[in-house]
């Protein structure tokens, strides 16, 4: 059917298909996408107008919509987080290794074994890969044009998720990163080395728990 057609059922009113973006979101356990909320919906519904209004709804409420990637998703107002914390916590704490491999995805994705190591000065081993790929905090990209045809690595959703990140640009400074002990403090290609006095804590790595 062209998209200008007429539909034969009128479209729900839009204080409708906002309690139904609200319903799908409430009971989706991943963010969910406008392409993925107007499958669900019903033919004529706007999910995107819909999101606006639900989001303007929500503003000051104790959870709020947020985009997450391309995706949309309920999550807890910022300043009520230490409400959600609980007493007992299972921790899985990232190796060294693990860390900087993160970062290096994080900052120069997408990027492939070979330039995660040039960057690291030091081999990776593939369980440090495998950790990653079973944290779902980065996925496989697309495979580079050149010899070999090498995969490249990227972040991912949860990723941002996990950290509270809309997307890839709101992640911290490479010195923030140093200076909580989360890199080493030699400089990584096209950065400056740090001085003594910005040497990193390698006490805080809280961060990257799971």
């Amino acid at each position: 059917m062209a998209d200008d057609a007429p539909s034969l059922f009128a479209a729900p009113p839009m204080g409708e298909q906002e309690r139904m973006v609200e319903a799908i979101l409430f009971a989706s356990v991943a963010p969910m996408t406008v392409p993925e909320l107007a499958r669900r919906m019903p033919t004529g519904c706007d999910p995107a107008e819909a999101l606006a209004y639900l989001r303007r709804r929500y503003e000051g409420r104790g959870v709020r919509v947020v985009r997450i990637g391309d995706g949309w998703a309920f999550r807890t107002a910022p300043d009520l987080g230490h409400l959600m914390q609980q007493e007992q916590v299972e921790t899985r704490k990232l190796s060294r290794a693990a860390i900087e491999t993160l970062a290096i995805i994080a900052y120069h994705q997408p990027v492939t074994r070979a330039e995660i190591e040039e960057i690291r000065g030091v081999a990776v081993s593939r369980g440090t890969i495998d950790q990653l790929l079973e944290l779902e905090w980065i996925r496989l990209g697309r495979r580079r044009m050149s010899p070999g045809r090498p995969v490249t690595f990227v972040v991912t959703d949860q990723f941002l998720d996990h950290f509270g990140l809309e997307s890839s640009r709101d992640l911290p400074g490479l010195r923030e990163l140093r200076a909580a002990g989360l890199l080493d403090a030699r400089a990584m290609p096209g950065t400056e080395p740090l001085t003594e006095d910005d040497a990193p804590d390698t006490g805080q790595t809280e961060m990257f728990e799971d």
